[in-house]
């Protein structure tokens, strides 16, 4: 009698830097590199394509507290929901101030800049399906998953600080008409992300212990970016119908 076995290739567990690589390894796929946001940084794009970004772009900040309020509601552990708690408050603003200290309320200073009133950018009337699908779609994620692929997913934050400071730069030289305190959702983040990152970055390498839990987070992240670029893919298409 003949048996057939095939050995079970054995996966090991990636030591933190390989997991860390593995992670940071997806730059190449973050929003930096869309043709859109290649446009935007060249001042290519008109007003009314300007427009339209930061107005979509909206949804995706309205949302992030959402996110972050979700992570908070899946993870049991009490260091973790008290250091998340923080992005919250980052975005929507200190009690008593009416939200006018958080990042949402410097966004909408931005989307007043290129020309959009608050109304307009609060009733969505210029929201593309697109978008408000890959957002909902990140949104849905991190109420489902477990919290670490949630926390894992937002590691974009470990990409985005150098474009930032790029991106006030060359709107600054390309755009005319805006200032540079209307920039102030980007001056003031480019300092919060850099730590921010770090943050996040410890925390799954921290509780990813296992390949599996490595190889969810890394996939995490992926599906991230993927949001991020049909984001700007909807923008795209939407502007070009107009």
């Amino acid at each position: 009698m003949t048996f057939n076995c095939e050995a079970e290739a054995v996966v090991s567990t990636l030591n933190a830097e390989e997991f860390t690589a593995a992670l940071r390894g997806l730059s190449y796929r973050y929003w930096g590199t869309h043709p859109f946001h290649r446009r935007l940084h060249a001042g290519d794009l008109d007003e009314r394509e300007l427009r339209l970004w930061a107005a979509n772009r909206w949804y995706y900040q309205s949302m992030i507290p959402q996110k972050d309020a979700a992570i908070i509601s899946n993870c049991p552990l009490a260091h973790v929901r008290r250091q998340w708690i923080d992005r919250i408050t980052y975005h929507d603003g200190t009690a008593g101030k009416d939200g006018k200290d958080g990042g949402l309320e410097r966004w909408l200073r931005l989307c007043e800049a290129v020309g959009l009133t608050r109304e307009e950018v609060l009733d969505e009337r210029h929201l593309a399906p697109g978008v408000r699908f890959a957002v909902d779609a990140y949104v849905s994620f991190a109420r489902t998953k477990p919290w670490v692929e949630a926390v894992a997913s937002g590691l974009t934050e470990m990409f985005s600080g150098h474009l930032m400071k790029q991106r006030v730069v060359d709107m600054l030289t390309a755009y005319e008409w805006i200032r540079a305190e209307d920039l102030a959702y980007f001056t003031n983040r480019i300092d919060a992300v850099s730590g921010e990152g770090q943050a996040t970055l410890d925390l799954v390498v921290e509780h990813c212990t296992t390949r599996e839990q490595q190889d969810k987070a890394i996939a995490a992240l992926s599906f991230k970016c993927d949001v991020l670029w049909s984001m700007l893919d909807a923008i795209e298409r939407a502007a070009a119908k107009q």
